[in-house]
């Protein structure tokens, strides 16, 4: 006896994944909540003048100047990957330059010699994921 064939049409029942059709929507909300969920909380830390921020722009021998910018450049990913809800081509942009300033993140932490890297490898991963389910939407 073979196995019966998946459900579909109004049969299917919400949220089952029958072999080979995966159910994208549910995907793309969690990655993308949780990728702008992480970078607008790096934002608020970024903006609020914390400590940390100060640290590691020193650390990386950029500009103190520069956090509040790289803060608001955060924030602007975070909004951007929500309002991709709605307008899907801001969030695969706002995903794209995320994953650019991360990577940049990762070349500056590497130009100083710090090879303290799973911070700004885990943001980058989480950007790369929302980037790849934007794409896919």
């Amino acid at each position: 006896m073979g196995r019966p064939p998946p459900l579909t049409g109004p049969d299917r029942l919400p949220g089952h994944i029958s072999r080979g059709t995966p159910v994208p929507g549910s995907v793309y909300t969690t990655i993308t909540i949780i990728a702008a969920m992480f970078t607008g909380t790096a934002a608020v830390t970024y903006l609020i003048g914390h400590e940390y921020p100060k640290t590691q722009a020193d650390l990386k021998r950029i500009p103190r100047s520069w956090v509040p910018v790289l803060g608001s450049l955060l924030a602007a990913g975070a909004v951007g990957l929500v309002a991709g809800f709605a307008v899907p081509p801001l969030g695969v942009l706002a995903a794209a330059g995320l994953v650019l300033y991360f990577v940049g993140a990762i070349v500056a932490h590497l130009r100083v010699g710090s090879r303290r890297l799973v911070g700004p490898a885990v943001f980058l991963a989480t950007e790369v994921a929302a980037l790849a389910v934007n794409l896919t939407r």
